[in-house]
């Protein structure tokens, strides 16, 4: 039976029937229109009123998970039921008018007493309903009910396309009122129905001074059966369900296909409808929260109770209606008949009808409608009402009987505007601003208090659209303001300034078009424009802005300017404009011919005989030559500029007066345009085409104009970055977008502002750490000042998802736009992108997409790629170099280069998208252009849809959802997988095993092989030395590098890694999937997988920004007992502890190790008791694991996760404790340290077992016991000499010549540093490994540098340039640029520019991965710190200082830290020079304190010997300015012995040169550190042999002494 249901409903008849009374499906259907037919009936009105209010509530919503369907749900879940009700009773449900419905049952006029007992029963039931349904929280719902009955009369009217149907008559006017008196849950009977219904059956209350009764309760007899009177009242309903069919609710349900019918109903159904019960693709596509335009049209009659005298009426306004419509893509919804006259609801933005400039053609429609229908016979007022806003579009109803209709509080405004303003079209505050119509065209209109609407905000009449009106009103619509600058159209500008300087010089014309969409500025460039014309003496700048309208109003661009040019704009009175051309034109035309004006200019001189008898083409002709000559005598006196805006508009004549007058004198126009809707006319295209024209295409502006930008819109000095990345990537670099998504954040009080504080009074905390990170450029400073020099910042409201808002309406109305002129195939494939998100794949797009092929979507694809949807990309990192800059800055071209050839143009697109489609088939990346796009899109799928979608996408992608295959598909997080069960599809065991296998995880088998074989194991022998030991470990490192050269199939890679490619397309977009899938627990599993990426990566804010999102989704998780989830947080807390090592915050970050480890059932000891125990114990677990025979594979991975988490968090822990100061710190270093490495020997994993002995090396290191860290280097080397040279053991290798050349390069050993160095350089480059490539390089390149070996520098610098152009490494680049500074400081030639470097920063300061990267920004700001101090160019220096300052308190044990610190306190050691030379009172305690910091530095554990002899240099400066000569001494040879015996000879040099500068007798020169700089070499001069290195190395800066008059 339901598959029988299922197989009627789906068939075209039975789903159009559904939209219809059977008024209608078993109607007679006469041709003749209108046709009239009357009858008998009782009408039902029922008012469900609070829908508006939800539909208010739902449409400003922040977040895009609340919408549309929601609304369906909540709707449909009360009107079903009370249609369901209505359907049972025998009623027929005429039409749904939003919220509200009309049911009639048609019955003999005898049966009316017995069918209004069994509507009065149907009422109260309702009512009953409603009593017993749960009320949605919030929601207020209440039901009013008014009853009538008696002739009825339905009018049908239309045209060959469309029908509309009307009832009309006593009867329809008393159901409205009746309803127009009920309360909540009241049932109203009109004085007829009174009349006409059993009154022993009903107990009724009566209404004061009414004739209407409300309906108390039925008080049936006792012995009265109301089912046997339900059934015999029914025997008289034509179309009630029976005998076999008494199961349906509708017989419409069993209608049998007939074409001939289903023709006629079709007419009766709105297009779109049709269209989606065509398209089975598109079901449910059509109920959407969607910004409309209303125009609610009323009309009353002279002769309201005659329906054949309105009817022709009606169908008259009707085919007007109908027709203006059609051509703007507005449509009729629903026409009405009540007490006060007929409405029709049109309505333009329909889904699939959205067009640009829709409020506009709203208006236009309304006052063409407006017109005609005042014309019309027998119609005495006709009212229109417009708005503009979000309203609810969708079906309504039930399943068989439903209706398309629109809810909102704007369908109110616009109804209650029709009938509170009558006999005008008014428009509300909405319309009138969104209409960018000029404000001449709209009249405000006194307020009123209008039922059912709170506050409309102001009401405008519109007066028409006919540019009548104009002296003083067509100026530029944007206003120059002083304390705003034009943002990012610097080029555009300086166009200008050359355009004019040739204008001036040549006596020629030109013109100069700037091409640009709504919304990229254009407007505020004219502005800006006509502001530097008007400047110069001798010039005239006038300018304009056209509208809409001015195309269709001939020659109205030239009346305009030459209004201007008269100087018409300024009088008040027709009579002033007819004396100002009097003396304007008297020498120029005779007094006969002044009547041409007339018309023109609005002014009333006598018409001649002449002129009386002239053609109007021939008056054109006299008037254009009369322009002509006052143009010529005009620019005989001075020059004139014209400035038109919305050049597009310029009408035809006007184009053909431009062409002649730019021929004929010298003349300078500058136009600004959007693209032309359709072919330019001739004279426009000869205009472009013309050799003096310049045709400027307006571009993106760049996001740190966007920045700027919003920065100066707020008044504020910072924004959170996460403001800063959703405005650059939303805007898209178009300033309007911009605007409206930030008025969007304020209109849902997202932004919050306070005052500034400095980042030494900020307490950090793990939600603040990168808080107010972006910052605008120096010059818009003084603009974001609030008042007398107060700085403010912007931040976000807590628990502000910003990824997640709903769009702004007015930018989801320009891509609704867009959509809907797709066809509905791109239209499919557009929202099955945005599904996937910003980004997609074609491969993934592929298979979400519904019975497409692989060549049809290609071809989409290209179409939409060549329209500016979708941008293609070979790569991840094409991707992201796009992401970073908006690549269309400017266009310029001239002449006609600024149009394609129109011959041929068809079969240049055809070639074109072929093209494109190549490039698609190659890029296989794509991301949605603008990502308004992707969210509006996203919006229209109903939610069971986007998660069939969404399940489809995580399915296809968990598959692909680890490392790449260079890194062997392991996880971010080690053996991760193994603890949390994220996957969707089930794995079969060869999966399992093969997964088992990529983590190094053996099976039983593997280990028992492994067991069985005997490995005969190498030993260093005793008595080697340590120069054997080193040429021993070289020359397995070379035989290494030999055998992967010549056996590169079997061990390098044979692809780079794709890690940050498959980060961005396969695990950031599942997370995301199954976040809409609401699946909490995989979503976090790739949350915590993405930001572990991203550490790896070295991009500590994204990595904050996932953890961020998981600790969002951890806090969902109920199963708090659950050993994964005991992970997860462990994770989570170590991954967290990560980002604040790196970012510097230690205390934060121990704390956070502490939790990990606690979950993770490793307690960290806390007090010494604790501490001394737990060593003891971890010395004796050491002396045991060392004793076992390492087995790898044989550990469980659910324990490897586990161990290889542990002995992270343990890796950063010794670090943290090795940086404190206090003595005891070190025991809990020297445990944390000990304890990682028997972690380590527990997984039983090689890799990991070398790497905590490495770092067990290290530690020993920097304690400074020499015999312990030996013993791990040749533990280490022999376990490397132990394990077989194949792919999975030589990235092993790499890592440990890597490692122990850093180790030896922070010893101070430099000559191994660098021969170890150099062989990793050249493992790592076979490996095809970046990430750890650059680093390696970086590392030689600092050993190279110390041991002035400039040619293997700059050789090795060259190589580091090229990775980081080749990769798109910006810390490469930045590394790059330091060392660059270092050698202009240090080395004493020039490898790159100090402008060169200096610019770097500036345009990369921001840049999240420098920002937040400890230590490299340090180096940089430091470096140009001290390149300034030694200039004494005091005010840069206290620039750069103090940035750097901000990034001093970031401690982290790393390299690049002690490198940027040194640099730092060289600065303020130059400084304290400074202070001493000027007798400053802080001296002594600035002195002092930086010796104690240099002290401080040299004393940490953590500060390898590499760095002791500059900070032993600058200590000993430091004493010699503070008069302290004996320290001074004791440091300087201190430095001198260091360097000395690290081989450090850069630093060597200059201690040397510094004892002699400080004790002789020499003068000191003032300049010298300036004169030097002039002099220094390039490296070109130097390896072409131009210059000598001895002599390169005497260009070095001498520290000035100037002692200080009372030392220690």
């Amino acid at each position: 039976m339901s598959a029988q249901r299922e197989e009627l409903q789906d068939r075209a008849i039975v789903k159009i029937a559904a939209h219809l009374p059977d008024l209608i499906v078993y109607g007679d259907f006469s041709p003749e229109r209108p046709s009239v037919k009357c009858f008998d009936g009782v009408l039902m009105f029922v008012d469900i009123s609070g829908f508006t209010a939800m539909t208010e509530k739902f449409s400003t919503a922040m977040y895009m998970d609340r919408g549309a369907e929601q609304l369906v749900e909540i709707l449909n879940y009360y009107i079903s039921a009370i249609v369901e009700k209505v359907l049972i009773f025998g009623g027929d449900i005429l039409k749904f008018a939003g919220d509200a419905l009309l049911a009639l049952w048609r019955v003999e006029r005898k049966q009316l007493k017995n069918i209004i007992t069994v509507v009065i029963k149907c009422s109260l039931e309702i009512h009953g309903l409603f009593e017993a349904k749960e009320v949605e929280e919030g929601l207020d719902i209440r039901v009013k009910i008014g009853l009538a009955a008696g002739h009825i009369t339905m009018l049908v009217f239309g045209d060959e396309t469309r029908n509309y149907f009307l009832v009309i008559g006593q009867a329809v006017d008393d159901v409205r009122l009746a309803q127009n008196m009920a309360q909540m849950n009241d049932v109203i009977l009109s004085p007829n129905c009174w009349q006409l219904c059993d009154r022993s059956m009903i107990e009724i209350e009566r209404i004061p001074d009414q004739r209407a009764v409300k309906v108390s309760f039925l008080k049936l007899p006792p012995t009265f059966n109301f089912d046997e009177f339900f059934t015999k009242c029914m025997t008289f309903m034509d179309y009630y369900p029976s005998g076999d069919h008494k199961n349906f609710l509708r017989l419409a349900c069993m209608l049998e296909s007939d074409p001939e019918l289903e023709l006629s109903l079709q007419k009766y159904v709105m297009e779109i409808i049709l269209k989606q019960i065509d398209d089975k693709q598109l079901r449910g596509y059509l109920s959407e929260l969607r910004p409309v335009t209303i125009v609610f049209v009323n009309l009353m009659f002279k002769e309201q109770d005659k329906a054949e005298v309105i009817g022709s009426a009606i169908q008259a306004a009707c085919v007007h209606i109908t027709s203006v419509l059609k051509v703007f893509r507005g449509q009729i919804n629903k026409v009405f008949m009540f007490d006060k006259g007929c409405s029709f609801l049109c309505v333009f933005g329909f889904p699939g009808e959205k067009a640009s400039d829709e409020i506009t053609h709203a208006l236009e429609s309304a006052v063409d409608i407006f017109d005609f229908c005042s014309q019309v016979h027998k119609i005495r007022t006709v009212s229109i009402g417009v708005a503009s806003g979000i309203v609810f579009c969708g079906i309504v109803g039930h399943t068989v009987r439903h209706e398309y209709t629109v809810i909102g509080q704007k369908v109110n405004i616009a109804a209650r505007m029709m009938m509170y303003y009558p006999g005008i079209v008014t428009c509300d505050s909405v319309t009138y601003d969104g209409s960018n119509l000029p404000a001449y065209f709209f009249k405000e209109l006194p307020k009123k208090v209008m039922k059912g609407v709170a506050d409309s905000g102001p009401v405008y009449q519109c007066l028409g659209l006919n540019e009548k009106v104009m002296f003083g009103m067509a100026y530029l619509t944007c206003r120059r303001h002083e304390g705003y600058p034009l943002m990012g159209r610097v080029k555009e500008i300086d166009y200008f300034m050359s355009a004019m300087k040739d204008f001036l010089m040549t006596n020629c014309s030109r013109v100069l078009m700037y091409e640009g969409s709504p919304g990229y500025g254009k407007s505020h460039l004219l502005m800006e424009i006509e502001y530097l014309a008007s400047r110069h003496e001798n010039h005239r700048a006038i300018a304009i802005a056209l509208t809409r309208i001015s195309f269709h109003q001939n020659f109205y661009t030239i009346q305009i300017l030459m209004a201007n040019v008269l100087g018409l704009d300024t009088c008040k009175h027709y009579k002033e404009r007819q004396t100002n051309l009097q003396n304007k034109v008297k020498m120029l035309l005779d007094d006969k011919f002044h009547c041409l004006l007339n018309d023109i200019f609005h002014v009333q001189f006598p018409v001649s005989r002449e002129m009386s008898k002239m053609s109007t083409l021939r008056k054109q002709k006299q008037l254009e030559a009369l322009f002509m000559k006052i143009l010529e005598q005009t620019v005989r006196e001075e020059r004139i500029v014209f400035i038109i805006d919305e050049a597009q508009f310029v009408d035809g004549t006007s184009w053909a007066f431009i062409e002649k007058l730019i021929q004929s004198m010298p003349i300078f126009i500058v136009m600004g345009l959007s693209p032309f809707p359709e072919s330019p006319c001739v004279a426009a295209n000869a205009i472009m085409k013309n050799r003096n024209t310049t045709y400027i295409i307006l571009g993106a502006m760049q996001p740190q104009e966007i920045r700027d930008k919003v920065c100066i819109d707020l008044s504020v000095s910072s924004i959170p970055r996460e403001l800063d990345s959703y405005l650059v990537e939303g805007s898209c670099g178009i300033p309007l977008y911009c605007e409206e998504l930030l008025k969007n954040l304020d209109h849902h009080r997202v932004l919050l502002f306070q005052q500034a504080e400095s980042e030494e009074e900020t307490n950090v905390t793990w939600n603040n750490l990168f808080k107010n990170s972006v910052r605008p450029t120096e010059d818009t400073h003084f603009y974001t000042l609030v008042s007398e020099g107060r700085k403010e910042v912007c931040y976000l409201a807590s628990g502000v998802r910003l990824k997640n808002l709903s769009p702004p309406a007015s930018l989801k109305e320009i891509s609704l736009v867009q959509l809907d002129s797709m066809s509905l195939s791109h239209q499919m494939l557009v929202r099955c992108a945005a599904i996937i998100g910003l980004t997609f794949t074609t491969e993934l797009l592929f298979e979400i997409l519904p019975c497409w092929n692989m060549k049809t979507m290609i071809k989409a694809l290209a179409t939409l790629v060549e329209s500016n949807i979708f941008d293609c990309f070979r790569s991840s990192k094409d991707l992201q170099l796009a992401l970073k800059q908006n690549v269309t800055t400017l266009e310029v071209h001239y002449r006609s280069l600024s149009l394609k050839p129109s011959e041929g143009l068809g079969e240049y697109d055809e070639e074109e998208l072929r093209e494109k489609e190549g490039e698609v088939i190659e890029c296989q990346i794509l991301r949605f252009c603008r990502p308004i796009m992707q969210k509006t899109a996203y919006e229209l799928w109903l939610k069971d849809q986007k998660k069939v979608l969404h399940l489809k996408c995580a399915r296809f992608l968990e598959a692909k959802a680890h490392r790449c295959n260079h890194c062997k598909n392991r996880d971010f997080i080690p053996y991760h997988h193994f603890i949390v069960d994220s996957r969707l599809n089930p794995l079969d065991m060869d999966k399992v095993k093969k997964m088992a296998k990529s983590q190094g995880y053996k099976t039983e088998e593997d280990v028992i092989f492994s067991k069985s074989e005997v490995h005969k194991k190498y030993r260093f022998p005793e008595i080697l030395s340590d120069t054997e030991t080193k040429e021993v470990i070289l020359h397995f490192f070379d035989n290494v590098i030999i055998k992967m050269r010549s056996s590169p199939e079997y061990i390098i890679p044979s692809e780079s890694c794709r890690c940050e490619e498959l980060l961005q397309i396969v695990i950031l977009p599942l997370a995301q999937h199954f976040v809409a899938l609401g699946e909490n627990n995989k979503a976090l599993y790739y949350f915590l997988e993405t930001a572990s990426a991203y550490l790896l990566l070295g991009d500590n804010y994204k990595a904050y920004i996932y953890l961020g999102e998981g600790e969002r989704l951890l806090k969902t998780l109920t199963n708090e007992d659950s050993w994964s989830q005991a992970f997860e947080y462990a994770t989570f807390y170590s991954l967290k502890a990560q980002v604040s090592f790196n970012m510097g915050q230690m205390v934060l970050a121990k704390k956070m190790l502490r939790k990990a480890l606690k979950l993770l059932d490793r307690v960290f000891p806390t007090n010494l008791i604790t501490l001394l125990l737990q060593t003891h114990v971890e010395k004796n677990r050491f002396s045991h694991l060392m004793s076992q025979h390492p087995q790898e594979g044989s550990v469980p991975g659910k324990k490897l996760a586990l161990l290889y988490l542990q002995s992270a968090c343990f890796s950063l822990l010794w670090k943290i404790y090795s940086l404190n100061f206090f003595f005891h710190y070190k025991y809990y270093g020297r445990l944390a340290v000990m304890m990682q490495v028997n972690t380590s020997l527990e997984t039983q994993n090689y890799f990991q077992i070398i790497k905590a002995f490495l770092d067990y090396s290290l530690y020993h290191h920097l304690a400074g016991y020499e015999g312990m860290w030996f013993r791990y280097e040749i533990l280490v080397m022999e376990q490397l000499l132990n394990l077989p040279t194949k792919d999975d053991t030589i990235e092993i290798i790499a890592y440990v010549a890597d490692t122990l050349g850093h180790i030896k390069f922070l010893m101070g050993h430099l000559d191994l540093a660098i021969e170890l160095g150099s062989r990793a350089h050249k493992m790592w480059s076979l490996l095809r490994n970046p990430n750890k490539h650059h680093m390696v390089l970086c590392r030689l390149v600092k050993s190279l540098f110390l041991k002035s070996r400039y040619k293997h520098l700059v050789q090795v610098l060259g190589w580091l340039w090229d990775l980081s152009v080749t990769e798109e490494h910006i810390f490469s680049k930045a590394f790059f640029y330091f060392v660059c500074l270092d050698i202009m400081l240090y080395s004493g030639f020039v490898y790159r520019t100090f402008e060169e470097c200096l610019e770097f920063i500036d345009h990369n300061e921001d840049n999240r991965i420098l920002k937040f990267q400890s230590g490299l920004l340090l180096g940089l700001y430091s470096c140009i710190a001290v390149w300034y101090a030694r200039l004494q160019e005091w005010h840069n220096f206290y620039k750069f200082s103090n940035r750097a300052k901000t990034l001093v308190a970031r401690r982290t044990p790393t390299v690049l830290y002690y490198e940027g610190i040194s640099r730092y306190m060289e600065g303020q050691a130059l400084h304290l020079q400074k202070q001493i030379e000027e007798q400053a009172e802080t001296a002594q305690a600035s002195g002092i304190e930086l010796l104690k910091a240099l002290e401080n530095l040299v004393a940490q554990n953590t500060t390898g010997p590499v760095f002791y002899p500059r900070l032993y240099h600058l200590m000993a400066y430091v004493c010699i300015l503070m008069g302290d000569g004996h320290s001074c001494d004791f440091f300087l040879k201190t430095a001198l012995e260091l360097s000395d015996s690290q081989g450090n000879l850069l630093e060597k040099c200059w201690l040397s040169m510094s004892k002699e500068w400080w004790y002789s007798a020499s003068e000191f020169i003032g300049d010298q550190w300036l004169q030097t700089v002039l002099s220094l070499p390039s490296w070109d001069r130097i390896a072409s042999g131009n210059v000598a290195l001895q002599d390169v190395q005497k260009n070095k800066f001498l520290m000035r002494v100037n002692i200080l008059d009372n030392p220690f």
